[in-house]
């Protein structure tokens, strides 16, 4: 009970840093759950401007069985030599009922270059994943597929569709925590 009155001070505290700071939050559905998303650009809270960009995440997925919710910070910079493909790492906390996992992750993003005819569109593709080692509680450990299509259809709003599969592998046993195709929308402050 602590860690879900934590978690949504959290959340309370980071949706206040969001409306001050310009990013993003959204939404994602399907029939059996319900993911609500936030990101802030550690950046413009400290007027750092390097190529990298450098930010908070937080996530807090429903289901029809249980509750999930991940905090994290990632820093994404675009590949050198290759247009329009930017790469993301980071960790992130992940919280369910008697599991703790410290997962790295990894995402790349792709920019279509079709922008003359269509709005801006991207595809991106993350894993993360937690051995052993950073998994407590009643934790194993932890992986996690996601693969998303983005578009921006009007200037600052994103509507996005995609997979996810995340496996908690408990001590005494494994389980497919989510295994689903989602959309969704996301709003840039």
């Amino acid at each position: 009970m602590f860690i879900k009155k934590a978690l949504f001070g959290i959340f309370f505290l980071i949706s206040c840093q969001i409306s001050a700071s310009q990013n993003n939050i959204g939404l994602d559905i399907n029939s059996q759950d319900v993911e609500v998303l936030a990101s802030i650009n550690l950046d413009r809270l400290n007027y750092y401007t390097d190529g990298t960009i450098y930010q908070a995440e937080l996530s807090y997925l429903r289901t029809t069985d249980n509750n999930f919710a991940t905090i994290g910070i990632s820093a994404t910079n675009m590949l050198q030599g290759v247009e329009d493909l930017s790469l993301a790492f980071g960790f992130k906390a992940v919280f369910t009922e008697n599991f703790l996992a410290f997962p790295l992750y990894a995402k790349a993003a792709y920019m279509l270059p079709l922008q003359s005819r269509i709005p801006p569109t991207s595809l991106s593709i993350g894993f993360a994943y937690s051995p052993p080692v950073l998994s407590y509680l009643d934790a194993k450990n932890y992986s996690e597929f996601r693969l998303e299509a983005s578009m921006e259809a009007i200037s600052n709003i994103h509507i996005f569709t995609g997979y996810r599969r995340i496996n908690t592998h408990y001590e005494s046993y494994d389980t497919i925590f989510n295994n689903s195709f989602y959309g969704g929308l996301k709003i840039n402050f």
